[in-house]
């Protein structure tokens, strides 16, 4: 099974506590979204979660429209 998608989602939330650390909120909300998006997905090819691939897939749409959308806010706003 292949777990790249979790590491990228664990290096991303990792990222954002630097960011909440630094005070920067906006920026680790935006990494928390990213790394839950890379997590949802991968969740969706684990053979045991099946059942539940539907609902999985709606839930890594939301969050990758989520995140686009909140990047776009973060570009906006801080230049």
């Amino acid at each position: 099974m292949n777990r790249r998608q979790y590491f990228f989602g664990l290096a991303f939330i990792i990222l954002s506590l630097f960011y909440f650390f630094k005070a920067q909120d906006i920026e680790g909300t935006l990494c928390v979204l990213a790394g839950l998006s890379f997590i949802t997905n991968q969740l969706t090819a684990e053979p045991k979660l099946f059942v539940y691939k539907k609902m999985l897939v709606i839930a890594t749409w939301i969050f990758i429209l989520i995140t686009g959308v909140f990047f776009f806010y973060v570009l906006r706003n801080s230049f």
